[in-house]
Formats: C-alpha cells, sequence, structure tokens
C-alpha cells in the first residue's frame, strides 16, 4: 500500500505531465471494466465545481485513481465530511487534497455578498475566509489578487474544518495513516500549489502532532 508521500508525489506527476501536456496514454474504456467490482482509490480530492478545474484531468488521473468530490468554494459540511470518511476510512485514501482556484467565481460571490436561494447559505461559509485574509490592495472582487488571496484562505480553513470536524480523519492523519493537504489550481499556467507540505510530509512519518 502506498504511502501518503508517494500518492502526494504521484499527484504531483500527474499535474507536471498536465502543465507540460505529457499525458499519459491509457485506455479508459478498459479501466471501466476492470473496476467494475471493487475500487480502491490512492486519493480523495474536494474541489470547486468550476468547469475549468476537472481534477482528473488537473492531477492526471483515471478511472479508479481517486474520489472527487466537488461543491461551489471546496467547502465542508457534515455531508462532505461522511464522504471523505468514507473515502479513507473504508476504502482507503491515503491523501485528502482540498484544491480551491485562482478566479473563483463563488469566492467573488461571497465578497459581493451574493444572496440567492440556497447559494445564500453556501456563500456564507466562505465569509469567514474574507474575515481572515490579509491583503493589502483593494477588497473587491475585481481585484483577482484579493480573490486568490481569499481562495487560499478558504482552503487552509477548509482544511481546519476537516481535521476538526471529524475525529475519525483527525486521528488516522496524526497516526499517519492519511495527510490532508490543502492547495490552489493556477488556471493561467495549470499549476498546483500545495499550501502545506511540511504538513503532509509530517504525516507521512507518523508523527504528525
Amino acid at each position: 500500500m502506498a504511502t501518503p508521500a508517494q500518492v502526494l508525489a504521484a499527484l504531483k506527476r500527474g499535474n507536471d505531465r498536465h502543465r507540460t501536456k505529457a499525458r499519459l496514454i491509457r485506455s479508459q474504456i478498459a479501466l471501466g471494466p476492470a473496476t467494475a467490482n471493487e475500487q480502491h482509490p490512492a486519493a480523495v480530492v474536494l474541489g470547486c465545481i468550476d468547469s475549468r478545474v476537472p481534477a482528473e484531468v488537473v492531477f492526471g488521473l483515471g478511472i479508479g485513481d481517486a474520489f472527487i468530490a466537488r461543491v461551489a468554494g471546496n467547502i465542508v459540511d457534515k455531508n462532505m465530511l461522511g464522504s471523505l470518511e468514507f473515502a479513507c476510512a473504508i476504502a482507503g485514501a491515503r491523501v485528502i487534497v482540498v484544491l480551491g482556484h485562482t478566479g473563483c467565481g463563488a469566492i467573488m460571490g461571497a465578497i459581493d455578498d451574493v444572496e440567492l436561494g440556497n447559494l445564500t447559505d453556501l456563500l456564507a461559509r466562505i465569509k469567514p475566509a474574507i474575515a481572515r485574509t490579509s491583503f493589502a490592495g483593494e477588497h473587491k472582487s475585481g481585484n483577482l489578487g484579493y480573490v486568490d488571496a481569499v481562495a487560499r484562505t478558504n482552503v487552509r480553513l477548509a482544511v481546519g474544518d476537516i481535521r476538526q470536524g471529524s475525529e475519525i480523519l483527525a486521528a488516522l492523519e496524526k497516526t499517519g495513516d492519511i495527510a490532508i493537504i490543502g492547495a490552489v489550481y493556477d488556471l493561467g499556467s495549470g499549476k498546483v500549489d500545495f499550501l502545506d507540505e511540511r504538513a503532509a510530509s509530517t504525516a507521512a512519518q507518523s508523527d504528525l502532532k
């Protein structure tokens, strides 16, 4: 079984292939039947629903490689925590990646106090990231530098929400069975920037405090 550090390294290699357009050629049609009876994904990616950030493409993944959970603003709630617990505690995924991205519309909506049906409550979950983001420039949705700064804070808070909201996942991370890490995808460059590699490395060594 791969370690969290090995899985993280594989995700990085996949992103490198994506950025350099050096795609790994595999038959997705063949992979479907091969995984029909069981699955053993090595990672679970919690990303935004943005159409420009498909995690399978961003990390060069195929059928059966990872669980992919998507919700606007990559927020964490009880249903998401339950899904992550299934992915790691039952199905054996070794890494949880919370994947935000630049130019995020959900972040912009939260900054602009957009209110629209159920979206209002969803965007409210992003507001703490706005309050906790230090940024020297203009605090408006039209300032993409500010939007991206809030997105990074939002990812870090989501990682914290996972640790605080799930005793199961926190315990697995503490023993080094999994790593929980935040990341931000740059729409322009195609690069994934991992925000807390120290934590992932420590988890891989089984002595995360």
